[in-house]
């Protein structure tokens, strides 16, 4: 057993330090970044944040407004194939470099993946997702995958240390994703007494990944336009969204009515909710890792896109950076003990 003293950030921790700017207005800050990968030859431009593959944000509807705006998605794995061929039929060829195809590590899923992958050959992102990125055996796959798929982007995780960043880069992933338990609707932290603060996660992640020429997408965590900032400031290249997307009308979920408003449920990939829907219940030898959550109605994504653009934009105009792929350059954290005056959330 041994201790580290050092102590680990989260997104509550810290607020940006404003900088002097050139900048005059919002508007003069790009958010596009274009990304060359480790492994794959193919070349990524948009804005970098994505919705994460729960069947709860990361719906085929979800994709469809995301990538209208540049964004990106990682669909869920448990549409079915002729979902998939419905969907493909559906969306132009620029958009389906907008998307990712989500995979287990079993060999149903592996199955599974070659099939979509077979409907279009523009499917360029895999998105290789398992809880716990740490053993032997994941490693392994994301090798073979690599081998079976030598010209796509595998994204895969999650993980939070420096060390296993490096040891998925060098098996042929591209992109690592990051983070164990900060998520709405996650409970490992307190189910297990596993985890990593965030935004201490991201910057040893990223100084790990970019030292190897990979990625990272920092993964949970994020209940404010400005959490995704301190993200990207951090130094992560793509953020990955939960929560903040839930509840929309391209989100998914069971609609539901409560005391006359209207709600969408929304749940963790590890509850029991998940569990019971998709593989017939908690297995006898696990437990449950999630919650279910009943999230307000908020009618179409694309509001909730621009707060979270606007806000990113007006983050680089404090600190002068007059594009996304700046800011991390352009970022000091200061330590704090609140965030915000919270007299009228009371």
């Amino acid at each position: 057993m041994r201790i580290e003293n050092e102590i680990k950030l989260g997104f509550k921790d810290v607020m940006f330090r404003p900088k002097r700017s050139t900048l005059r207005s919002r508007s003069e800050v790009s958010l596009n970044r274009e990304f060359k990968f480790l492994h794959s030859t193919k070349i990524w431009q948009g804005v970098p944040i994505m919705a994460a593959n729960m069947d709860t944000v990361g719906t085929f509807e979800m994709a469809k407004a995301l990538a209208n705006k540049g964004l990106f998605s990682a669909i869920h794995k448990h549409y079915t194939l002729t979902e998939w061929e419905d969907f493909l039929a559906s969306i132009s060829k620029n958009d389906l470099n907008h998307i990712a195809v989500s995979t287990g590590i079993g060999e149903q899923d592996s199955e599974k993946l070659a099939q979509i992958l077979k409907l279009n050959p523009n499917l360029n992102f895999i998105c290789i997702d398992v809880a716990n990125g740490y053993s032997e055996y994941f490693a392994e796959f994301v090798k073979s995958t690599r081998q079976q798929y030598p010209d796509k982007v595998i994204i895969a995780g999650n993980v939070v240390t420096g060390e296993m960043v490096e040891e998925l880069l060098l098996s042929g992933a591209d992109i690592i994703k990051v983070g164990i338990g900060p998520g709405s609707v996650c409970t490992t932290r307190v189910k297990t007494g596993v985890g990593y603060p965030q935004l201490s996660a991201i910057i040893e992640c990223a100084d790990a990944a970019h030292g190897l020429g990979g990625h990272i997408i920092s993964d949970g965590g994020c209940t404010t336009p400005g959490d995704i900032a301190k993200a990207f400031g951090a130094g992560a290249d793509f953020v990955m969204l939960g929560g903040m997307l839930a509840g929309h009308n391209e989100s998914g979920g069971e609609l539901i009515e409560k005391h006359g408003k209207p709600y969408r449920k929304f749940y963790g990939m590890s509850s029991s909710t998940a569990m019971e829907k998709h593989v017939g219940g908690v297995a006898e030898y696990r437990a449950s890792e999630g919650k279910t959550v009943e999230v307000p109605y908020r009618g179409p994504v694309e509001n909730t896109l621009q707060d979270i653009l606007g806000g990113l934009r007006s983050t680089c105009t404090y600190v002068g950076a007059s594009r996304l792929k700046e800011l991390t350059k352009r970022t000091t954290f200061i330590r704090v003990n609140e965030q915000e005056n919270r007299f009228y959330n009371q």
